[in-house]
């Protein structure tokens, strides 16, 4: 019985861990639009490059909470 509730424990928390493709996925957006209005428009280089750190903390943090769950997951109960 205790190695099934290991065993739930792992898969739960590597379910909660599929958050972070998005937010991979996001990121990676996200530069390759800043790079592609940068190469287009390079005097708006400074606005798109504070709006696009910006917008990858927000998409960080997502994975950020990914984790804790995870964490939470494994080490707590």
């Amino acid at each position: 019985m205790d190695g099934i509730v290991t065993g739930l424990k792992f898969l739960g928390a590597g379910l909660a861990m599929v958050g972070t493709l998005g937010a991979g996925l996001g990121i990676g957006l996200l530069g390759s639009g800043a790079v592609q209005g940068i190469a287009r428009n390079p005097d708006a280089a400074g606005s798109i490059q504070i709006n696009m750190i910006l917008a990858i903390a927000f998409a960080e943090a997502v994975a950020i909470y990914a984790l804790v769950v995870a964490m939470l997951i494994l080490f707590v109960g």
